[in-house]
């Protein structure tokens, strides 16, 4: 059964509208892409199993804060392990994580 989920719309940061401007360089989803979507501040990676239409279908592989980068298990009610529904119109493209500061050696 799939998870149902209010994506967060991407905004500057579609998928679509990059490949829009860069169709050369678009190749639909397959089986074992790695997808990421935005969802209460969270960045979601979800792995695909499976293609209907312009939905994909998969596994949450990762769910990583976009202001630290931090990984969580969960955020609300969305799960690392959880299938759901990833509509083509909610990709977004990840954010650049702030780099931690390398601990400095005396």
């Amino acid at each position: 059964m799939h998870k149902h989920v209010e994506w967060d719309d991407p905004g500057a940061e579609s998928v679509l509208s990059y490949y829009a401007d860069h169709p050369d360089d678009y190749r639909p989803p397959q089986p074992g892409s790695i997808l990421s979507a935005l969802y209460r501040e969270f960045t979601v990676r979800v792995k695909v199993e499976a293609r209907v239409e312009d939905t994909n279908i998969g596994e949450v592989v990762a769910l990583i804060a976009n202001d630290n980068g931090r990984r969580k298990q969960s955020v609300g009610d969305l799960s690392l392990g959880d299938t759901v529904r990833l509509p083509d119109a909610y990709r977004a493209l990840e954010p650049r994580y702030p780099e931690e500061p390398d601990e400095q050696e005396d």
